[in-house]
């Protein structure tokens, strides 16, 4: 699990920051296990009530608009999601146009460099690899 701030921002900011990241699983219009689990992982990290839960829960099924999601949320907590959401399109491997075009409209949104994108896709690039490292130890210690 990432160390993390998410948990420290102001409670309708968490809201907000997992709307998006609900929002980010349906771009594709496929909803993978990995994606999944990132999600429930980076959900955890807000620590929300049960009934927001239940309602992002919902957000995964009928997402709201990406202005909905964005409208209200701090600078803090946009950089946390926009990261989150840069590793939610590359959970499942792939980061299509689709979703690269939604990594942009935050960064754009918020007028943030235009080259944020690039360098998020490449850190996650380089932590998938540096994840897979650690399996493929862990295989060749039980050879």
């Amino acid at each position: 699990m990432l160390p993390d701030t998410v948990h420290k921002l102001p409670r309708d900011e968490r809201f907000a920051y997992a709307r998006l990241l609900a929002f980010m699983t349906r771009v594709d219009n496929e909803l993978t296990v990995d994606e999944m689990a990132m999600f429930e992982q980076r959900l955890g990290t807000a620590l929300l009530s049960p009934t927001q839960r239940k309602s992002i829960r919902n957000a995964l099924k009928t997402p709201p608009s990406l202005e909905e999601c964005l409208e209200g949320m701090g600078e803090e907590t946009a950089r946390l999601a926009l990261r989150d959401a840069t590793l939610m399109a590359s959970a499942d491997g792939n980061v299509d146009d689709d979703e690269k075009e939604v990594l942009q409209s935050i960064i754009e949104y918020f007028g943030w460099a235009p080259e944020s994108m690039e360098r998020l896709l490449k850190w996650t690039s380089e932590g998938y690899l540096w994840m897979q490292q650690g399996y493929d130890i862990l295989n060749e210690i039980s050879e």
